[in-house]
């Protein structure tokens, strides 16, 4: 059955794909009004540029092939982040703050979801150049409105901070099998299992790592953590950082998750995920991850987010089909050849008909070019009777 497609792999079928589309646009036009210009990656480049700082998981999801003109490895892109870095450090090489948004294709070598596609369509934006909160606040809010222009708004952006962890990990003294222990458990909300990896540890750093599962919810967390936390000076600032991006995004649904640690080996500083009610699974997942650039010739502070356009079109209420005008076959008539062409200058859909092509239920059209008294008007036509 050669029609058959890959496993989570999929066609996406006119009504899908106009409504990606029409999200595509509205989200590249949102991004270029606040400033940020749109480049676009290649599909496939040199492996080791693709993996750049991203830790073994991107590893894990991207295919990989061998180059027939040089015989490197290339991978095909699962992730356009290390790409636009790459461009930011390396093609732009400007100074000062660069803001730059991207949409394609990526491909995974698994879902990462029973029901997720293997070819999302990745849509984001990224800020480079720039260390200070403000830089995070900006693609917080902007994450947050493009959310919110899709219909389907956050009901809740969860904040969370690589440095907590961290810093609880090298005071500790703990080795990176360890780490990679505790990480397992906490992403795994393994309360139990975490308490028994932290059994030998001293205090206050074992209270301090099974404490984080219970550190979530709203701005009282911070509270909690500043009680329950040494104060070490990275959780310190951390915290501090975090407080601080609450009081100045009061109108966005912030939430805090201090055990929440997906992108770890990635991100360096404040991370966020943001939800949407009834649905469990994050909708934009984004953060700071300054450094990404070096490999490249060029550190720089980043911050960004992105998200699955396609899984966002599966969720967001599908706009009505656009209407459309059919119209004879114009040959010969340069009156109905001029009509068709004012009209789609104009905008509208005008559908020519071939000759001898009959209309289909399926066939989009609402109105029909019809002659009266030697001029071409259109007639609203009813397709249910």
């Amino acid at each position: 059955m050669n029609w058959l497609l890959p496993e989570h792999i999929a066609d996406v079928l006119p009504a899908e794909a106009a409504q990606i589309e029409r999200l595509r646009r509205m989200l590249l036009d949102q991004f270029q009004v606040h400033g940020y210009e749109l480049v676009m990656p290649p599909l496939l480049e040199h492996l080791d540029s693709l993996l750049t700082g991203s830790g073994q998981d991107l590893k894990l999801r991207t295919f990989k092939l061998v180059d027939q003109l040089s015989g490197r490895t290339l991978g095909v892109r699962a992730d356009i982040t290390p790409q636009v870095a790459r461009i930011d450090a390396h093609l732009l090489n400007r100074s000062g703050v660069t803001r730059l948004c991207y949409c394609g294709s990526v491909l995974h070598t698994l879902p990462a979801a029973l029901t997720a596609s293997r070819e999302p369509i990745q849509i984001g934006a990224e800020l480079y150049g720039y260390a200070g909160l403000a830089a995070d606040r900006e693609v917080i809010r902007l994450m947050a409105d493009a959310l919110g222009g899709t219909g389907i708004a956050a009901a809740r952006i969860d904040l969370g901070h690589v440095g907590v962890f961290r810093s609880l990990v090298v005071a500790a003294g703990l080795d990176s099998e360890m780490e990679t222990n505790l990480l397992q458990l906490l992403q795994g909300k393994d309360a139990a299992g975490l308490r028994e990896c932290c059994r030998e540890l001293v205090e206050p750093y074992r209270s301090a790592l099974i404490a984080l599962p219970d550190l979530y919810g709203g701005a009282e967390t911070l509270d909690a953590a500043a009680r329950w936390l040494p104060a070490l000076p990275a959780v310190v600032a951390a915290l501090h950082d975090l407080r601080a991006l609450d009081e100045s995004l009061p109108e966005v649904p912030l939430s805090f998750d201090l055990a929440d640690l997906r992108g770890y080996r990635y991100h360096n500083g404040v991370f966020f995920a943001a939800y949407h009610a009834g649905i469990s699974s994050a909708l934009a997942l984004g953060g700071r991850y300054d450094g990404v650039g070096r490999i490249f010739g060029r550190e720089r502070p980043a911050t960004g987010f992105s998200l699955d356009l396609r899984e966002i079109a599966r969720l967001v209420e599908r706009s009505p089909a656009g209407s459309a005008i059919m119209a004879p076959c114009a040959t010969g008539d340069q009156g109905l050849t001029e009509t068709i062409a004012v009209l789609r200058k104009q905008g509208e859909t005008v559908i020519e008909l071939l000759p001898g092509e009959t209309l289909s239920a399926a066939t989009p059209s609402d109105r029909r070019l019809v002659k009266y008294d030697g001029n071409w008007r259109i007639e609203h036509v009813n397709r249910n009777g």
